[in-house]
């Protein structure tokens, strides 16, 4: 028996009321229901679902399927236009701290204090702040694509302001523990010593380092020129599985030319001699990987009797060499791949200060 404006009675003698949550993808009308024993039940809770959910398609938008679903679906749209490195990275953000907690809010129903909760969830899970902000850029990106095309009106998590992020200090290697992994770099030699004396003298990245071929040198000019990197990626399919990946460089900044001196030139000459293959650290003709430099250095650092360092902090420690030399930051900042300069002070200003302390000792001579 039907009485009002969707609301039915049922076979079982119920009472139930339909009212318009908004539009599928394939532009087909999603009802919510509601149910209760008699009609004057019903329509008490009906027609406050009605004016919220009107309210809802007015100022929000009508398009209505699960955050999740969406999110899948944005991924397939951009799947051929990123490259397979941010695709994964996407698509494991995506999956890991967004999907699990709000993904099945409608997009419609998204709103600032949802993205809110969000962030308070992934502070009480440990994520870092640089991890924070990168999640919610990602997750922004998604929906504004859904307001782009007319999904959605505006975007309820753009002002979302993040927690002040406390700054991590950057460690380098004070130049006694350099001189001492130098040493135990040499001894080692080859796949299992040079490219840790690589990095603390060019600062390439240990992906840079793994995709390095030996056409990428030129031993006229001692410079190497820069420009792919070889990572160990999730897969897209949503599985834990992984996949390694050779590919260009992620910006234009990070395809760069870096020179090197005579020293790290007859390592590598003497490295060249001793192998065939295209790449110049290598495993059965191809890249080494990552994950086995990784193994590499830390039994490396271990005879080294160095503690609590990890890969990346070699690049670090070249920067903070370079600093110390008084090498200007235009140079420093190119060498290094970043997309400012402003990037490598804030970075790096805690390397810089003796030539600050300098420039007070140099200040106070000049007014005796």
């Amino acid at each position: 028996m039907r009485r009002g404006e969707n609301i039915y009675q049922r076979k079982d003698g119920r009472w139930e009321g339909r009212y318009k949550k908004g539009r599928k993808t394939n532009g087909q009308v999603k009802y919510g229901y509601i149910y209760g024993k008699s009609l004057h039940e019903v329509r008490m809770k009906l027609y406050p679902l009605k004016v919220q959910y009107q309210s809802i398609q007015s100022t929000r938008g009508s398009f209505c399927i699960p955050l999740e679903e969406w999110g899948y679906q944005w991924l397939k749209r951009i799947q051929g236009e990123v490259k397979p490195s941010t695709y994964a990275n996407y698509q494991y953000k995506l999956t890991k701290y967004v999907f699990p907690f709000i993904g099945e809010n409608l997009l419609n129903e998204l709103t600032p204090e949802i993205g809110k909760e969000l962030i308070k969830q992934w502070m009480r899970y440990g994520l870092r702040g640089s991890t924070i902000k990168v999640t919610l850029r990602i997750l922004c990106q998604c929906i504004n694509q859904a307001k782009k095309l007319d999904y959605l009106k505006e975007n309820p998590f753009s002002s979302i302001r993040l927690p002040k992020d406390e700054k991590r200090k950057i460690r380098a290697l004070s130049q006694k523990e350099q001189q001492t992994l130098e040493k135990a770099a040499l001894k080692e030699g080859g796949v299992r010593g040079l490219p840790a004396y690589l990095a603390l003298y060019t600062g390439l990245r240990i992906g840079e380092i793994s995709a390095l071929c030996w056409s990428d040198i030129d031993f006229e000019r001692n410079i190497i020129h820069v420009s792919h990197t070889y990572q160990r990626l999730a897969l897209a399919d949503g599985t834990h599985k992984t996949q390694l990946v050779y590919d260009t460089a992620k910006t234009d900044a990070a395809i760069r030319i870096v020179p090197f001196g005579s020293k790290l030139r007859r390592l590598l000459l003497q490295l060249k001699k001793k192998t065939s293959s295209h790449y110049v650290f290598s495993c059965n003709s191809r890249p080494i990987e990552p994950r086995l430099l990784t193994y590499h250095f830390h039994r490396l650092r271990e005879k080294a009797g160095i503690k609590d360092i990890h890969f990346h902090q070699l690049r670090h420690t070249f920067a903070t060499r370079c600093l110390e030399a008084q090498g200007d930051i235009l140079s420093v900042s190119a060498m290094l791949g970043h997309t400012s300069t402003q990037l490598t002070l804030d970075t790096y200003a805690d390397s810089m200060i003796e030539q600050r302390i300098q420039v007070i000792y140099q200040m106070e001579k000049i007014l005796q």
